[in-house]
């Protein structure tokens, strides 16, 4: 197989179409042409075209009349109906196109790996552009737009800069990707994950053998497809690998990490990201690997995060870049008042940004206590003096800044997942950090004065932030305060989607504060009505009949004629549990029935409530029955 001189990526910008039509007639094994559109739910199209079909209709494809979908493939629900269905795919010149190699299909002709042209492309329905791509694009545009006119007519304090020298303003955005490797049809007890865990047995450990491998190679191809790796490494789940006689690792369950440079253009980040998780997934099942890019898909052990990370700065006319939410001075202060307006924007309107970033029952499992996830709406900035940093991890958002590299300070956003979809998650932020920077930029107020109402404790009256919350800690929120302490500090966190999604019911003025021509209600209400289906759907399908699974296999091991009082008496628990989760009586219906029932007559507040009894009953189902049957021998 020959793989020298393939061409990976496309760089936005770099040719034209005469230069993209010729440097593809050069590489005849690139045979497939995909318009990539993401829909809400963060799924992205894939198709295959005929290369030729490119070549002869190549204006088609960039206005939009070249390849159709509708409705029913892809999630845009009470848009792209029946009765209104199809959705046309224009292709998007403004970002880099990536080539998607087959390795198990080798083209004849050349020797090298059949090739798939990857173009992302917006989708368009006769309502107007509903994607996910360009939701976020016409939002960057939107939020640059407003905050170069609040600049221009306010000035920032603590930041001296000429409104009149700024050319653009620019959003500097990064991802990061944990995710759980395997190899395949292998189990182990959640015990020695949780103990593997607490002992920091595998953080940033060295990898080995196929591991190891694989790890190298996602690295090199990053590269290769302009992504600009930064570090791979372990991280805080797993064990150790186990070997066979010949020395060939034959179990593995590790978690990793990998992390790539920031780029300027929210979209061309999140579509990296895209293209990441797909160069993973690849390179380890190369290796003979699993990956899984769930959020919690071990309970008891770590989850994945996506960390997400904000920032905001402006390209003069001199070309020189600015971050705005640096201060003059970084030694004296945290950040500039533009800066704090933000983070203060994020963090009153998070109840209603929350749907948008944490939209599944699995994303909501990661975000418990115990886990290093974060579960209260809470900041961290610093140290007591603004040059000494810090970084708490246990809350939401926090401030990431250097003295020594001041155009790297910036929000690192800590909810998001692998499956969060990034261009919604991405907007929402800079809409809600929009609103602060109004307030902050509007007021006039000092850097100083911002930073107090941002420090304020609970019942402080404040003129932007709410009276009854806290929004600022330097300790560890777990450790220094209770649950009840939290939930009335930072807000309780949702339990359940459904009780994510109430929230745009519950602060409908906060909604109506986000809400914009470039992200509009009716699209925050398709991607709401998208999310609780799923939901629904995954509850009665997927969940209630793994848990029945695992009530089921939940058998008595002990001899009725053993003696031993204590073995009795956890069965009876036991099997007490499993009648009332999962055995319908001529009295009573069991707790799965329950909620299919609730979930039939579209009683989701029922549906929710009881989901949160079965997650605990459960958990005590898991952890009586493992005393028990370590006990029965």
């Amino acid at each position: 197989m020959v793989k020298d001189d393939l061409v990976y990526v496309i760089p936005a910008g770099q040719y034209g179409k005469e230069g993209v039509l010729a440097l593809l007639e050069q590489h005849p094994e690139i045979k497939f042409v995909s318009l990539v559109g993401v829909d809400l739910a963060g799924n992205d199209t894939d198709e295959k075209i005929p290369i030729s079909v490119f070549f002869d209709d190549y204006e088609k494809f960039f206005n939009g009349t070249a390849v159709q979908t509708d409705g029913s493939s892809v999630v845009l629900p009470g848009i792209a109906t029946l009765s209104d269905a199809r959705v046309d795919m224009k292709a998007d010149p403004s970002v880099n196109w990536f080539v998607d190699y087959n390795d198990g299909n080798i083209d004849p002709a050349t020797g090298r790996p059949v090739g798939t042209l990857r173009i992302p492309s917006f989708l368009c329905h006769a309502t107007g552009y509903i994607d996910s791509r360009s939701i976020l694009r016409n939002t960057t545009d939107y939020v640059g737009e407003q905050i170069l006119a609040l600049i221009k007519k306010y000035g920032i304090k603590g930041l001296s800069v000429n409104p009149d020298d700024i050319e653009k303003i620019v959003f500097t955005t990064a991802t990061e990707l944990e995710f759980w490797v395997k190899t395949p049809s292998q189990d182990v007890e959640t015990r020695l994950l949780s103990a593997s865990q607490k002992l920091q047995e595998q953080y940033w450990q060295r990898t080995h053998g196929v591991v190891r491998t694989a790890l190298e190679q996602t690295v090199e191809r990053l590269e290769k497809y302009g992504l600009n790796p930064e570090m791979g490494h372990k991280e805080v789940g797993g064990i150790k690998a186990q070997i066979d006689d010949s020395g060939k690792l034959i179990f593995v369950l590790e978690q990793i990490e990998v992390d790539w440079k920031f780029t300027n253009d929210p979209v061309q980040t999140a579509d990296n990201e895209i293209q990441a998780r797909i160069i993973v997934r690849e390179v380890f099942r190369e290796n003979g690997l699993e990956v899984t890019f769930q959020a919690k898909p071990i309970q008891g052990v770590a989850g994945s995060g996506e960390h997400t990370h904000f920032g905001l700065g402006a390209i003069l006319k001199s070309g020189k870049f600015v971050n705005l939410f640096n201060p003059d001075d970084m030694n004296e202060e945290f950040m500039s008042s533009l800066g704090y307006g933000a983070i203060m924007g994020i963090l009153k309107h998070y109840e209603v940004m929350n749907p948008f970033v944490s939209a599944t029952t699995d994303s909501l499992n990661r975000l418990k206590p115990g886990f290093e996830a974060p579960v209260c709406i809470v900041t961290s900035l610093g140290g007591e003096t603004p040059d000494v940093p810090t970084r708490n991890r246990s809350v939401l958002i926090g401030l990431i800044r250097s003295v020594d590299s001041p155009n790297g300070t910036r929000f690192e956003l800590r909810a998001p997942n692998p499956f969060t979809n990034t261009y919604i998650a991405i907007a929402m932020g800079y809409l809600s950090a929009l609103d602060g920077i109004k307030y902050a930029l509007s007021s006039g107020k000092t850097p100083a004065e911002l930073l107090a109402e941002l420090s304020k404790k609970p019942g402080e009256a404040a003129d932007y932030l709410e009276t009854d919350r806290a929004y600022r800690s330097e300790v560890d929120v777990f450790e220094e305060f209770t649950a009840a302490e939290r939930d009335a500090m930072f807000g309780k966190a949702p339990r359940t989607v459904w009780e994510n999604f109430k929230a745009l019911e519950l602060h409908p003025e906060k909604l109506d504060t986000l809400a914009c021509p470039a992200f509009e209600k009716r699209i925050m209400e398709s991607f709401k009505l998208g999310a609780l289906n799923r939901w629904a759907l995954e509850l009665q399908f997927r969940i209630i009949p793994d848990n029945l699974s695992k009530v089921i296999s939940a058998k008595p091991l002990h001899m009725e004629a053993d003696t031993n009082p204590l073995e009795a008496e956890r069965w009876t628990k036991i099997n007490a549990l499993r009648t009332e989760l999962g055995r319908d009586t001529d009295k009573s219906l069991s707790i799965f029935s329950k909620i299919k029932k609730a979930l039939a007559a579209n009683d989701y507040d029922a549906a929710s409530d009881l989901m949160v009894v079965m997650n605990d009953k459960m958990d005590e189902l898991t952890d009586l029955y493992y005393e028990y049957s370590h006990n029965a021998f």
